[in-house]
């Protein structure tokens, strides 16, 4: 019996895991779209994404290290010119910045991650660990994320527009730029995937690898919960009493 899927049978059980474990069904994301999200809390989301975005240029670079072929590097280069930009001030961390300003916090502090909580380190951190180590198939299969992306930016755009008033479209630039960025990303990602997953271990290892990515959203989202709805914040982490 022949267990490997066909392309469209594995883009399949790729979709259903975004359906099933994104990080847009997170409680946090459905209380910072909905306006239920302080000040604070979105200032703590802010700053600890921060730690994502600036991150992903640097996950991008190990997997391009580890390419042959020079179309296929040409092609995945440009996900880093996306993020680092092609000048200072461009680009997707410079947008970033520009929202971690619009909501007040200092960028000299965000730019330190000093104030980021552990779990959003360690969680970055196992990302990158991941995308070095682990077959170029799962590194790439992990950036299918991006499949899902422009649902909860339109999510994002719309709640965060609608419920806080310190938030204007100036603010939300990166998520405006990002969309069609992702559509390419993902387009690219995902055929690679289907055309070189061969055999029934490699589609496991595809899925698996978005799972995991999934998870390293998803755990993101679960520390700032802890720490700043509940309000069990971890030694070291930025605290909202302290100057933004």
């Amino acid at each position: 019996m022949n267990d490997v899927m066909a392309p469209q049978h594995l883009e399949a059980q790729l979709r259903q895991i975004g359906a099933t474990r994104y990080h847009n069904l997170h409680p946090f994301h459905r209380r910072l779209h909905g306006g239920k999200c302080s000040l604070a809390e979105v200032r703590a989301w802010a700053l600890n994404r921060y730690y994502y975005q600036s991150m992903i240029p640097a996950k991008d670079a190990t997997i391009l290290a580890r390419m042959k072929d020079p179309a296929l590097r040409r092609e995945w280069r440009r996900r880093v010119i996306d993020h680092d930009g092609e000048a200072e001030g461009d680009g997707g961390i410079a947008r970033w910045l520009h929202l971690t300003a619009g909501v007040g916090l200092d960028r000299d502090l965000v730019i330190s991650t000093r104030g980021i909580l552990p779990a959003t380190r360690f969680a970055v951190e196992a990302y990158v660990h991941f995308c070095r180590e682990r077959t170029l198939l799962e590194a790439i299969a992990s950036s299918l994320t991006e499949l899902f992306s422009p649902q909860i930016i339109g999510e994002r755009i719309d709640g965060m527009l609608k419920h806080y008033d310190f938030v204007t479209p100036d603010t939300l630039a990166y998520f405006t730029k990002r969309p069609p960025q992702a559509q390419r990303d993902s387009d690219f990602a995902l055929d690679y995937v289907c055309r070189n997953a061969h055999t029934q271990a490699e589609q496991q290892s595809v899925l698996n690898a978005l799972k995991f990515k999934c998870d390293v959203l998803w755990v993101q989202l679960d520390a700032l919960w802890h720490a700043y709805v509940e309000g069990h914040i971890p030694p070291g982490a930025w605290q909202p009493g302290e100057a933004a």
